[in-house]
C-alpha cells in the first residue's frame, strides 16, 4: 500500500477531501521525522512506537583491501509495534 492508497482510503471512509488528507499525512510524517531527529520518541497507543536506537561503535573488515575500519556510534530510526498491533497481524 502506498501513501496515495492510504489517502484514498481515508478520504473515501471519512468524506474529507483528498488534498486535506494528504496535507495531514505529510504533516504527521514531518512531525515524526523532526521528533526522531531531535532524539524524542513518538508513542502511538494501540499502534506502536517510533524510536531512536543507538548502534555502538564497532570494528568492521574491508575484505577486498584486507583492512579493518572503525564504524562510529550512530543512531537509527526504528518502529516497535504495539502488542495489539502484533496480535492483529498474526
Amino acid at each position: 500500500m502506498t501513501k496515495a492508497d492510504i489517502v484514498n482510503e481515508i478520504s473515501k471512509s471519512t468524506g474529507i477531501e483528498k488534498g486535506a488528507v494528504l496535507d495531514t499525512i505529510e504533516k504527521f510524517m514531518e512531525i515524526v521525522k523532526d521528533s526522531l531527529a531531535h532524539g524524542e520518541n513518538v508513542y502511538l497507543r494501540g499502534f506502536g512506537s517510533f524510536i531512536v536506537k543507538v548502534r555502538s561503535e564497532k570494528t568492521a573488515r574491508n575484505i577486498s583491501k584486507n583492512t579493518t575500519i572503525i564504524i562510529p556510534e550512530h543512531k537509527i530510526p526504528a518502529f516497535k509495534p504495539a502488542k495489539v498491533f502484533m496480535k492483529e497481524v498474526k
